[in-house]
């Protein structure tokens, strides 16, 4: 059995990372079968929404696997990371449909940078979240230092990396770190909920949102430019058409 499990249904991909014995720790295996799963997803037609989730109540994820890299020099820390940005972060952060961290229990370290890299993050209110890299001589590596102060501003995501401290799911609501807090039995059916209820809107428009959306945080590019031309493009959609003709006749639009 693969260290990822997937399920679709309704147009919604369930990822589980499977690795509940290790709290689904991220090791080698489970960041590249994340990988082709997210490329997968990303083209099927039968897929508007994508949410992940580790496996067990204990865990999203609660970390990288350490042993993996307890031995490594200065060229292979940085090949690591390089590696990681470039075939799993990266990619869920520009993945053209929605990804939603279903947050149970630990997310720490790669593991919140995992959820980080996602659109939306609920959690569920056991779940306890942090960035102790600096506890074990390390700095985050997977885009922590890069996407937790973009989320929450420069001085707190500074003083949850320099003090390596986990935090509860009130403080990151309060700070927004994530969208929502639900008790953990409704954590699947609340994102399963909101997955579907996207699921409905159009999949043209919701793939445009998502890359005007990233381009407000892009350096390389004009956020209000690849939002004007993402809102021209729209109008050639049959989406659009389709959206417009059910608004008209009212009724609701079949996508």
């Amino acid at each position: 059995m693969g260290l990822v499990l997937l399920q679709i249904q309704d147009y919604v991909a369930t990822i589980t990372i499977n690795r509940p014995a290790s709290l689904n720790a991220l090791n080698s295996q489970v960041i590249s079968e994340l990988s082709v799963a997210i490329d997968d997803l990303a083209e099927n037609p039968e897929v508007r929404v994508i949410i992940i989730t580790g496996s067990g109540q204990k865990a999203f994820v609660a970390g990288a696997d350490i042993k993996e890299f307890a031995e490594f020099g200065v060229t292979e820390g940085s090949q690591l990371a390089a590696l990681g940005h470039e075939i799993l972060f990266d990619k869920i952060e520009k993945c053209p449909k929605p990804v939603i961290a279903a947050i149970n229990g630990f997310a720490l370290g790669g593991g919140l940078e995992l959820a980080m890299a996602c659109h939306i993050r609920i959690a569920s209110d056991n779940a306890r979240m942090g960035l102790p890299e600096t506890s074990l001589g390390l700095i985050p590596g997977y885009g922590g230092t890069q996407r937790l102060p973009k989320i929450v501003g420069r001085g707190k995501a500074t003083e949850m990396i320099v003090s390596a401290a986990m935090i509860n799911t009130e403080d990151a609501y309060n700070c927004g770190l994530v969208n929502q807090v639900v008790k953990p039995e409704e954590l699947l059916p609340h994102c399963l909920k909101l997955a579907k209820k996207i699921a409905r809107n159009s999949p043209s428009a919701v793939k445009s949102a998502l890359k005007a959306i990233e381009g407000a945080f892009s350096t390389k590019t004009n956020g209000y430019n690849v939002e004007i031309s993402e809102f021209g493009k729209c109008f050639g959609t049959d989406d659009f058409k389709e959206g417009v003709s059910a608004f008209l006749e009212k009724r609701k639009p079949n996508f």
